[in-house]
């Protein structure tokens, strides 16, 4: 293994549940030495991870270190702000005001050191009407619209399976600070890098917010078609379903021939773009016909084969099985001394000389606070204190 593109960093993780925690990973995968900071079972607070070695709290937190500090103890903020002196970047996702009260926010960590950059999650930002509230993933894709363009039409807002508002945050709160840490190689000060819930919904609903800014278009559900793109979306197969993607003049020119389907060029309904959106379940209807005789795999290989996207709609099972997907390497395997071998999911980054390594498995609550504080130059005694204490 090798040590790692990020290996300079140190990253203090005082993140839960999930958006903060994928922010941390990015930084633990490409190898920074990221320190997740957890409360002492002592202090009786509830594990808001899930079940520590369920599937999501050990995807979230492999390569990680762990250790126990209760920073509610004047003991306890003192040993982090030992650790923060040393630290290039800390993350945190607690609600708002939490960080001031703690006296962890900004201005706090800046005076023991000026190069620290501090990555904060909310549910809705840092400050506005909405601060205080807790921020909760399916409320943010309410608030962040895109529950209103997901689902059949006429059958109510629908959430994305996936916490979509959540790895959205996750992932804008770590190219911040990846920019906050670039732009520290030339100003040699740090800074506060802040995102939420909310904000990033809004930035992944993308074309679609885009087309009310823009336009004043406000967009409803368009099922399983694509909004603006016809004929695009889902068609049953003799054996199941498929998702074809043939619109634009080219594609859906080729489309047509594949399937022999010579009206779908000549019918005045079908024969352009607006044309086809007008006559959107008409459309669907026909192409419903054309490939009803087809089994999947021999419909998706016509269709790609003519330069038409087509693709199978997977279950989780299905998709990990799918030789494109073994052969990205999407499920990566390391042991686990409790659970044995696992597989983790993968970095969707690809970097040619320093790809992400998958070093160690999540680590037990305070596994590694002796090793840590003896580094920030602790001896065992000042170590034993603080466990006798509950500080640690």
């Amino acid at each position: 293994m090798t040590a790692g593109p990020l290996s300079r960093f140190t990253v203090l993780d005082l993140t839960r549940v999930r958006a903060g925690p994928t922010a941390a990973r990015y930084f633990a995968d490409w190898g920074a030495n990221v320190i997740k900071v957890e409360m002492p079972p002592s202090a009786g607070e509830m594990d808001m991870g899930g079940p520590r070695h369920g599937p999501d709290f050990q995807n979230l937190h492999r390569n990680k270190r762990s250790i126990t500090l209760n920073l509610k103890e004047p003991e306890g903020k003192a040993v982090f702000m030992n650790l923060v002196e040393k630290a290039d970047v800390v993350i945190e996702n607690y609600r708002a005001d939490v960080k001031f009260r703690l006296g962890i926010d900004y201005e706090s960590l800046k005076k023991v050191n000026p190069r620290i950059v501090l990555g904060s999650i909310s549910g809705y930002g840092q400050d506005g009407p909405y601060a205080e509230r807790a921020g909760f993933d399916q409320i943010a894709q309410g608030m962040g619209g895109l529950m209103w363009v997901t689902g059949m039409p006429g059958g109510g807002p629908v959430r994305a399976g996936v916490a979509v508002a959540d790895v959205g945050a996750g992932l804008h709160c770590a190219i911040g600070c990846l920019i906050a840490l670039l732009d520290r190689e030339s100003s040699g000060q740090g800074q506060w890098i802040s995102t939420s819930l909310l904000q990033a919904m809004i930035s992944i609903c993308d074309f679609q917010a885009a087309r009310w800014t823009i336009a004043k278009d406000v967009p409803g559900q368009a099922g399983n078609n694509h909004p603006t793109s016809i004929p695009t979306g889902v068609f049953k197969c003799k054996d199941g379903y498929v998702n074809i993607a043939a619109a634009g003049g080219h594609i859906y020119k080729r489309f047509c021939e594949a399937m022999k389907a010579p009206d779908l060029l000549t019918d005045e309904r079908f024969a352009t773009d607006k044309a086809r959106v007008k006559n959107r379940e008409a459309i669907n209807a026909r192409i419903n016909q054309l490939v009803a005789s087809y089994s999947s795999a021999d419909l998706i290989k016509l269709l790609n084969d003519a330069g038409v996207p087509a693709g199978p709609i997977y279950r989780m099972d299905e998709m990990f099985a799918d030789p494109q997907v073994k052969h990205l390497k999407m499920a990566h395997p390391v042991k686990h001394p409790k659970l044995g071998e696992i597989e983790l999911i993968g970095q969707a980054i690809n970097m040619s000389r320093t790809p992400f390594e998958m070093r160690s498995a999540t680590p037990e609550q305070g596994e590694h606070t002796e090793a840590v504080l003896k580094e920030a130059g602790y001896d065992d005694k000042a170590i034993a204190s603080f466990r006798q204490r509950g500080v640690i």
